[in-house]
């Protein structure tokens, strides 16, 4: 019999990043960065701040989330992987070696509006998952933290890159669409988590009116772009109602949270964010280009 070890592995730590959802922190940054300097003036802290937010961040995000997760995720049937508890200890020391030396970095090259947001950031990071806090956990506030932890990398990239302007009705459209995503996303565990007594944005609103609420959403991203940027919003506009319309196919199905269209929904949309990212984040600097 293979004796089993308790070592961590490269690949756990890997896999605890979650590499297929790298892009969706370490774009946001990039483009934020780029709109104040299309030029790039400093590509050094251009890249060290994208390999930043495309894996340290990410594996500060989700490690300290898999860890105080645990419990609950062995109880999940669709939860696989699940990492021992005997390897949660090394994973927050190589967190903790992997983040520091770019925190230092950040607040040595930044200045204090990019300082202050990187710890506003950092906080909502461990505040989503740590006992005592668990914003993941409070209804409503866990799609508001969740969304913050994906679109604030755009604030930081302005601010670290010393822009003044901080494209604030973007970011607040990009903020209500995330909000979207992770509510349709919880639609799928309502079961599971009621289960577990695990509550959630889902859990309380119910399958039928997070539906509401994600259309709500999805509706108010898309007409913000044009209602503050006029026709320079509108291509935003279109790539957004793409949303509205996939939303409004998981009507007939309200009742039946646990119905395996809500699955094959959340799998759907990584493809989508990628598509309608890349679009929009090629859009953003062409505006903000000819905005200057």
């Amino acid at each position: 019999m293979a004796k089993k070890t308790h070592k961590l592995s490269i690949w756990e730590v890997y896999k605890t990043s979650r590499p297929v959802w790298w892009i969706t922190t370490a774009a946001p940054f990039v483009a934020g960065y780029l709109v104040v300097h299309p030029q790039v003036d400093d590509p050094a802290m251009l890249w060290i701040g994208t390999v930043y937010f495309a894996i340290c961040y990410n594996l500060l995000m989700y490690g300290i989330n898999d860890i105080f997760d645990y419990e609950s995720d062995i109880r999940n049937p669709r939860k696989t992987g699940v990492l021992v508890k005997q390897k949660h200890l090394p994973l927050i020391g190589v967190i903790l070696a992997l983040n520091i030396p770019f925190w230092v970095y950040f607040v040595v090259v930044g200045g204090w509006p990019s300082t202050i947001w990187l710890v506003l950031m950092l906080f909502m990071v461990v505040a989503y998952s740590v006992k005592g806090l668990r914003f993941k956990e409070v209804p409503f506030l866990d799609s508001l933290t969740s969304s913050f932890h994906y679109t604030s990398p755009f604030i930081f990239g302005v601010l670290l890159s010393g822009g003044q302007y901080l494209w604030l009705p973007a970011w607040l459209a990009f903020f209500i669409w995330a909000m979207g995503n992770h509510a349709l996303g919880a639609i799928q565990d309502i079961k599971p988590d009621r289960e577990a007594g695990i509550a959630s944005i889902a859990t309380k609103l119910g399958a039928e009116k997070t539906i509401v609420f994600c259309l709500s959403a999805y509706i108010a991203a898309a007409v913000l772009p044009v209602l503050y940027y006029g026709w320079r919003g509108l291509l935003v506009t279109i790539v957004l109602l793409w949303y509205v319309l996939f939303m409004a196919s998981a009507i007939p199905f309200r009742h039946r949270s646990d119905h395996v269209v809500f699955r094959r929904m959340w799998r759907m949309l990584t493809f989508m964010n990628y598509v309608a990212g890349g679009l929009i984040s090629i859009y953003l600097l062409w505006l903000g280009a000819t905005l200057r």
